[in-house]
């Protein structure tokens, strides 16, 4: 955790509370309405305590952790169709995926479920030609995922560390532009002197993520991308060796939907509890790969009690 007594889970209630004491009212894409501010003070987390790996999972209200864990898996993966994560009873692109959505975007051609080249094609397959969720794309465009991991492994302080989600040529074939669209890693060696050299033998170096997300829905997205990339970066540092160190949250425009107030209104009344600890139960130094959701577990999570809050889509 950081140094700080503050629970770092107060960044977040602090950002909610000014976007609800000065947030400008805005017409939105869903139609709803929205409170909201733009580019604020970033947020930052922990991602271990002491060696002991913790997961920024907030604590505040429940957090959907199955749809985390199966969504970013689903990323990796390169998948782009929403019936295999519904299959898991993780519903949160059915909407987006619906014969009516679909239709309504002109893509009346495309199975249900056909979300076109979203985040998990751009992090695999970038640049490739996407035709429809079906096809093996295997070799095709760039791995921006496999790149990272081996300049991770090979040129730790390279500064081309980043993961895009963000293909202009393919935001009409989506049925929603990547809200979290950019990422960038970085290495720290926290021992080393201004030199760059050690006195003692050379330590583990630490894993850094500072994310940017363009749209940041406050109620139920921003508390779901935190956990996201902070499990991300968690996996990350466990293939390539390296220790989890830090999660940087950047948002352009971070809002309050107008039917989440009152929800949030009552989140607000309550008391951070203790991150969670993460245990990651593959061996360390694999592949970013194959991966299930039973290879990841989330221990001590504690939270308060789960606060409805309605999807806009």
């Amino acid at each position: 955790m950081a140094s700080s007594s503050r629970h770092e889970e107060y960044q977040y209630l602090d950002l909610v509370q000014e976007i609800l004491d000065h947030g400008e009212r805005r017409p939105d894409r869903t139609g709803t309405g929205t409170y909201s501010i733009f580019a604020p003070r970033p947020l930052k987390f922990s991602l271990n305590d002491n060696g002991k790996p913790i997961l920024p999972l907030l604590t505040t209200k429940r957090v959907f952790l199955r749809a985390v864990i199966a969504e970013l898996l689903w990323f990796i993966e390169g998948n782009t169709s929403s019936t295999s994560l519904s299959a898991q009873d993780v519903k949160i692109w059915d909407g987006n995926g619906s014969r009516e959505f679909l239709d309504n975007l002109g893509f009346k051609d495309r199975e249900v479920g056909d979300l076109g080249p979203v985040y998990g094609f751009q992090w695999r397959h970038f640049g490739a030609e996407y035709i429809d969720a079906r096809t093996d794309y295997t070799g095709q465009g760039v791995d921006q995922l496999a790149e990272l991991i081996h300049k991770l492994r090979n040129n730790p302080y390279d500064r081309r560390m980043i993961l895009s989600a963000w293909n202009p040529a393919d935001i009409k074939k989506m049925v929603l532009p990547p809200c979290h669209m950019f990422a960038q890693f970085y290495v720290s060696f926290p021992r080393q002197n201004r030199d760059g050299e050690s006195s003692v033998e050379k330590p583990k170096g630490h894993l850094h993520c500072q994310l940017y997300q363009r749209s940041c829905d406050m109620g139920l997205g921003v508390p779901f991308n935190i956990a996201s990339y902070a499990l991300l970066t968690h996996m990350l540092a466990h293939v390539c060796d390296l220790v989890p160190g830090s999660l940087t949250h950047v948002m352009g425009d971070a809002h309050v939907y107008i039917d989440h107030v009152d929800a949030l209104k009552v989140q607000l009344e309550r008391e951070p509890r203790p991150f969670p600890e993460l245990q990651l139960k593959r061996e360390s130094g694999g592949s970013i790969d194959g991966w299930k959701v039973d290879d990841i577990a989330v221990l001590n999570y504690e939270p308060h009690k789960t606060i409805p809050m309605k999807m806009s889509v």
